[in-house]
C-alpha cells in the first residue's frame, strides 16, 4: 500500500507545499493545523510517517513527538523553525527520527522520507519481529523490550532501527559509516549526535552501567560492538 504521511503544521502554506510535493512523489497525505485534530485522526488511521512542527497553537510539539515515537511506532520527522542545537538534541532524545529546519526544500523532505522508509528493508535481514538476548526479548512488532520477569519497556522507532542493526550483527564491529549508510541520514555531526542519543537511550532501557556497558560496547574511533548472544524467534 502507498505510504501515508501526516503533516502537522499550523501554517496552511507549508501544509499545502508539503502535501503537493509528497503527492507528486506518490505518497498519500493527511494534513492538520492543530494537534487535537491530528490526535483524533490517529484513532482511526496509522500513518507511516509523521511530519510534526514544534510550534503548534494548542499543544507542545515535543510532547507530541515523544508520544508518537513510543505509542504509534511511526517514523517521526520534526520540521521546525527552531534552529538551536539544544532543540535538535531534545527532539532526537524524545524519539524523533530526523530534524529538518525551516525554511526547507520540499524535495529534501521527500528524499529524507524515502530514505527512512527504505530502512526496514535494509536493516531487517531476519524475517522475525522478535529476538531474545541476555535475558531480554525485543518485540519489534510492538516496539517493546521485555525483561526476564515479563515487564516491558517501550522503545521508539528510531531506537528500534539501531537495536535491530545490533541484533542482526552480534559480535561484529559496526562502524559509524556503515550505520549512516544503512540507517540513512546525512553524514556529519548531526548524524553522529543522533546515534549517540539513541545508543545512550538503549543502554538505559537495557539497564546498562553507563561507565562499563556489558552489551553495547563503544570502540572509540571505530564504532560499536554488540556482545550479546542473539536468538531470533
Amino acid at each position: 500500500m502507498t505510504p501515508l504521511v501526516t503533516i502537522l503544521d499550523d501554517e496552511p502554506a507549508i501544509r499545502e507545499m508539503l502535501s503537493d510535493a509528497l503527492e507528486d512523489a506518490g505518497f498519500r497525505t493527511l494534513s492538520f493545523g492543530r494537534a487535537t485534530e491530528f490526535e483524533a485522526a490517529l484513532r482511526g488511521t496509522s500513518p507511516d510517517v509523521c511530519l510534526v512542527d514544534l510550534g503548534l497553537p494548542d499543544r507542545d510539539g515535543l510532547t507530541l513527538v515523544h508520544r508518537l515515537a513510543l505509542e504509534q511506532g511511526a517514523i517521526v520527522i520534526i520540521i521546525s523553525g527552531r534552529a538551536h542545537v539544544q532543540d535538535k538534541i531534545t527532539g532526537l532524545e524524545l524519539g524523533a527520527d530526523d530534524y529538518i529546519i525551516k525554511p526547507f526544500d520540499p524535495a529534501e523532505v521527500v528524499a529524507r522520507i524515502r530514505a527512512r522508509l527504505r530502512n526496514p528493508k535494509q536493516v531487517s535481514a531476519s524475517q522475525s519481529d522478535c529476538a531474545r538476548f541476555n535475558g531480554w526479548t525485543a518485540h519489534f512488532d510492538r516496539f517493546a523490550l521485555e525483561d526476564s520477569d515479563g515487564s516491558e519497556t517501550a522503545f521508539s522507532h528510531a531506537e528500534g532501527e539501531v537495536l535491530r542493526l545490533f541484533l542482526e550483527s552480534p559480535k561484529r564491529l559496526i562502524t559509524r559509516a556503515y550505520m549512516q549508510e544503512t540507517l540513512g541520514g546525512a553524514a556529519g555531526d548531526s548524524f553522529d549526535r543522533a546515534m549517540d542519543v539513541r545508543i545512550s537511550r538503549l543502554r538505559t532501557k537495557l539497564r546498562e552501567d553507563p561507565k562499563n556497558p556489558r552489551l553495547i560496547k563503544t570502540i572509540y574511533g571505530a564504532g560499536y560492538i554488540f556482545l550479546g548472544d542473539v536468538e531470533w524467534l
